[in-house]
C-alpha cells in the first residue's frame, strides 16, 4: 500500500502558477512540478474540502487550473475530532491563533492518519520550530503526527546520482 500524502494548498498553487520571477519561489515551483510527475505512482494523494475551497479562490483561470490538478485526489473528512485537534494546536501554542486554517490542515491530516503533510507553508507549518510543537501537541493528545515536509523533501534520488 502506498503512503498517504496530504496536499496542502500551497503545493497545488506552486504546481499550477506561472513561473515566478523570484528565484526561490521558481525553484519551489520546479521542485513541485518534478515531484508531482511521479507522486501518484508513489503516494496515495489526499486533500480536503478546505484545500478545494482555498484552491477555488482568486483569479478564475488560476483557480480552475488548481482545481483541475486536484481532480482525482481523495478528499479527507474534516471531522469533529479534527476540529477539536485544531483548537488544541492553537490553545497549546503549536499554531498561532491567526493561522486557524493552517491548524485545520494539520488536524485533518493528523486525524485521518496520513503519512505525509506536504506543504510550502514555512511560516506556520513546515519549519523546525513549528514541527516540533505540532508533533508534541499531536502526541500529547494521542495522535501520531505525519511527517511535515515539502515536495522537494519527498523526491527520491537514486544512489547513482550522488
Amino acid at each position: 500500500m502506498r503512503p498517504i500524502a496530504y496536499i496542502e494548498t500551497t503545493v497545488v498553487s506552486y504546481l499550477t502558477a506561472r513561473p515566478s520571477r523570484d528565484v526561490v519561489i521558481l525553484a519551489h515551483q520546479q521542485a513541485t512540478r518534478e515531484w508531482w510527475r511521479t507522486a501518484q505512482e508513489k503516494f496515495h494523494l489526499a486533500a480536503s474540502a478546505l484545500v478545494i475551497r482555498e484552491a477555488g479562490q482568486g483569479d478564475p483561470t488560476a483557480a480552475r487550473a488548481r482545481l483541475m490538478a486536484l481532480d482525482g485526489v481523495t478528499l479527507l473528512d474534516a471531522t469533529a475530532e479534527a476540529e477539536q485537534l485544531a483548537r488544541e494546536l492553537i490553545a497549546l501554542g503549536a499554531v498561532s491563533p491567526g493561522a486557524a486554517v493552517d491548524a485545520a490542515h494539520i488536524a485533518i491530516a493528523v486525524t485521518n492518519r496520513v503519512h505525509y503533510l506536504v506543504t510550502w507553508n514555512f511560516r506556520h507549518i513546515a519549519n523546525a520550530a513549528m514541527r516540533s510543537r505540532i508533533e508534541r501537541v499531536c502526541r500529547s493528545t494521542g495522535y501520531e503526527p505525519p511527517v511535515i515536509c515539502t515536495p522537494h523533501e519527498l523526491m527520491e534520488v537514486s544512489h547513482g546520482d550522488q
